[in-house]
């Protein structure tokens, strides 16, 4: 998958309070992600365009969007990755 591809699988990230606080408690990150995305697509996808691993990806249709919540191995990196796209 190249960089291309990819942005078109991950549209942006999403930002609230509440997903503000997965990233410290459960490590995760919030993107809005193609509706007909997969999980293992997402995953690639981060992996291609931040340079991190996802461990694991939840997703969930919602009036947003299709949110897939992207958890990685430490709170350290999920807190890089959060700086890098400007979450925090």
């Amino acid at each position: 998958m190249d960089a291309g591809e990819a942005s078109r699988v991950v549209l942006k990230p999403h930002v609230t309070e509440k997903t503000f606080s997965k990233v410290d408690s459960e490590s995760k990150v919030c993107f809005i992600v193609a509706r007909a995305a997969g999980k293992r697509e997402i995953a690639e996808a981060v992996e291609v365009l931040y340079g991190k691993k996802a461990v694991r990806v939840n997703t969930a249709r919602t009036i947003y969007g299709k949110k897939a919540f992207v958890r990685f191995e430490s709170p350290s990196k999920a807190k890089d990755l959060a700086t890098e796209i400007g979450m925090l």
